[in-house]
């Protein structure tokens, strides 16, 4: 991974650390890898999607275990000098800003550590589409509706999840939302 940080420009890489912080300390559902890797490679630089998620789960990670052991931005230097030689040194120099700056901050309570590792819904968008033909059938005009539902995982990567439904899976799912929001007025 210590490659893949090296083409990632220092400022990218302050953004994604700040990011981690910003997740690490639950405010925000997590880090859209995908859209900082679409800048990055706007920029020039050729990285994946699934290296830049790689580098966001060391860091966090790092982070992390970083709070719970209570380290100083001196300790965690030192460790990383230790550990990872590799590390490019603009990176080692961002993180120790940024965990100067922001890293006694996160909270790191015995709650949030036995929470259950569940994703966390961030948007939905939906749309309705008509399917006129195919190849194996030439009227269908079959209407459906399609979901996106936009989910940080765990870890913090946000990853799209979509589906079709015909108009009847629709109407039942539009259905228990109602119920599930009956259930709600009564708490």
């Amino acid at each position: 991974a210590a490659d893949k940080i090296n083409l990632i420009p220092q400022d990218f890489f302050a953004e994604l650390c700040e990011q981690i912080i910003q997740h690490l300390n639950h405010k925000i559902p997590g880090v859209n890898t995908a859209e900082l890797c679409q800048r990055i490679q706007t920029s020039g630089i050729e990285i994946n999607v699934g290296d830049l998620a790689k580098i966001a789960n060391i860091v966090s990670f790092l982070f992390s275990t970083a709070a719970r052991n209570n380290l100083s931005t001196e300790e965690l230097v030192t460790t990383l000098g230790n550990a990872v030689s590799a590390l490019p040194k603009h990176a080692v120099q961002v993180i120790r800003h940024v965990w100067n700056e922001q890293g006694k901050s996160i909270s790191v309570s015995e709650d949030a550590r036995n929470m259950a590792t569940v994703g966390q819904f961030v948007d939905i968008k939906w749309k309705l589409g008509v399917a006129m033909s195919s190849d194996t059938c030439r009227s269908l005009k079959y209407p459906y509706v399609t979901v996106t539902l936009k989910v940080a995982d765990p870890s913090g990567q946000i990853t799209d999840k979509s589906f079709e439904m015909t108009i009847p899976q629709f109407k039942n799912f539009f259905r228990q939302f109602k119920e599930m929001a009956a259930v709600l007025e009564t708490v």
